[in-house]
């Protein structure tokens, strides 16, 4: 698509939105039930696309990617009237006979950045959010995933009218374009890297955005922790779509009375969720090109690697991989993995472990394992972290009732629910006067002494 069609397309739906038929609840509830019976309708097409594009399985690309983008449709369904209605707030005492109130509206015309490695959900659900808080949009899919993107863009089409939400397909030619121009708002999730250009862009046009990017989300095991229900989550975690996730846990910090226990059980939780040769698994995926699997490889160190290793170039797999003896200065712990790699710290002083986690950037998501409370209430006030778990990893993100985002290098604003609405919508405060009475206390000149006291009551 060239600059100009992309410029054609959004000057259509400036006027489509400008319309005012996006405002009305009702509109945008005919639209969701619209995209929640056409999600359905090619459910086996839509886990195919996941199939080909980072070998997921057809459960797993239900559970992980469309089924998810149901439970969202479904939440906006039930709570977009209430979302979208006046919320009536305090009048303070000098403003009496007002009635003060909270309007969400919409930001307009919106733009949804999707990545590869959620294709399907990260374009879905946060369109799901826009359209609940009735702007319109365009989603760019990531080239990446090409399968998906295709599926993506035929859903669209047989929704919605192009000037309410379309696709834009393509690569970086079409993300320049689009970054060029000027939206309402910014929807961006991806790399630390390209979240810079996003932002950088929208600063020439004061653009708001949301970025959720990513980090290196660490995962501690305290001596307390239940080691054998770690072990178990941790692995499902972290090898759930080949590691290619951005709130997967990057590495785990272990305390070194249990580390020997921790290792082993991890090696056993693998063999028995992937098999003994995991690269012969149908149900465990692959990386998502050639370019990240020469990355990821290049990250191995096979002298420290107690279970795993093995890789098939031909078919970009890499098997679950474990290493240990690892230090911070090796090149696994200089970037995010962001596939099935990982690395095994140990640690002797928890505290100095947590003081040591604040000198870092801020992760997407951090994991703690333990039954110490104190240690939970210290990891939960004292660290800035996106969002976590205790004694579970990944699944805080799969919920409706609670938004998900990062702070600081791991992106800025929140989605998932309420806060998704909110993401895609800005609130006007408005005051609705009485026109009597007309207090006189206000208006020049300030000389009546009554009047000054009035106003430092009222103002105390």
């Amino acid at each position: 698509m060239t600059h100009q069609e992309i410029q054609d397309l959004l000057e259509r739906q400036r006027a489509y939105y400008r319309s005012g038929v996006t405002i009305p609840a009702d509109f945008r509830i005919k639209q969701l039930k619209k995209l929640y019976e056409t999600v359905k309708k090619y459910q086996n097409e839509i886990n195919d696309a996941l199939q080909a594009d980072l070998g997921k399985s057809h459960f797993e690309g239900f559970m992980c990617e469309s089924g998810l983008v149901l439970t969202e449709i479904s939440y906006m369904l039930k709570h977009v009237k209430k979302f979208a209605g006046r919320r009536t707030v305090k009048t303070p005492l000098a403003q009496f006979r007002s009635h003060s109130y909270r309007q969400a509206v919409p930001y307009g015309n919106v733009l949804i950045m999707s990545p590869w490695n959620y294709p399907f959900l990260l374009a879905i659900e946060p369109l799901t959010d826009a359209i609940a808080a009735g702007n319109t949009a365009i989603i760019k899919p990531s080239a990446y995933a090409p399968a998906t993107g295709r599926m993506v863009e035929k859903l669209i089409r047989e929704c919605f009218d192009p000037a309410y939400v379309t696709v834009v397909m393509g690569g970086r030619a079409e993300n320049t374009a689009l970054l060029d121009a000027k939206f309402d708002m910014i929807f961006f999730t991806g790399s630390q890297a390209v979240g810079k250009e996003v932002l950088r862009h929208a600063a020439e046009h004061l653009t708001p955005v949301v970025l959720e990017l990513g980090g290196k989300s660490p995962c501690i095991v305290e001596k307390s922790a239940d080691i054998k229900l770690a072990a178990r989550r941790i692995v499902f975690g972290k090898f759930l779509n080949c590691g290619q996730t951005c709130v997967a846990p990057d590495h785990v910090l272990c305390e070194k009375s249990v580390l020997e226990d921790f290792v082993k059980a991890v090696v056993e939780e693998i063999k028995k969720q992937f098999g003994e040769n995991p690269l012969e698994n149908p149900d465990y995926g692959k990386i998502i090109n050639e370019k990240h699997f020469a990355r990821l490889c290049g990250l191995i160190d096979q002298s420290k690697v107690v279970f795993g290793g093995a890789t098939d170039p031909a078919a970009c797999r890499i098997a679950p991989t474990v290493m240990v003896n690892v230090t911070e200065e090796d090149g696994v712990m200089g970037e995010e993995i962001f596939g099935p790699i990982l690395p095994i710290l140990g640690f002797e002083d928890f505290d100095k472990t947590v003081d040591k986690l604040k000198t870092k950037e801020h992760p997407l998501a951090l994991y703690l394992f333990t039954s110490n409370k104190k240690h939970i209430h210290r990891v939960t006030t004292e660290l800035s972290y996106g969002g976590g778990c205790i004694n579970d990893v990944v699944i805080h993100l799969a919920t409706s009732e609670m938004g998900f985002g990062g702070v600081g290098a791991s992106g800025m604003g929140s989605y998932h629910g309420k806060d998704g609405f909110d993401a895609f919508s800005h609130y006007k405060s408005i005051v609705d006067k009485k026109t009597r009475p007309d207090l006189p206390m206000r208006y020049q000149p300030y000389r009546s002494k009554l009047c000054k006291k009035l106003v430092r009551f009222f103002l105390k």
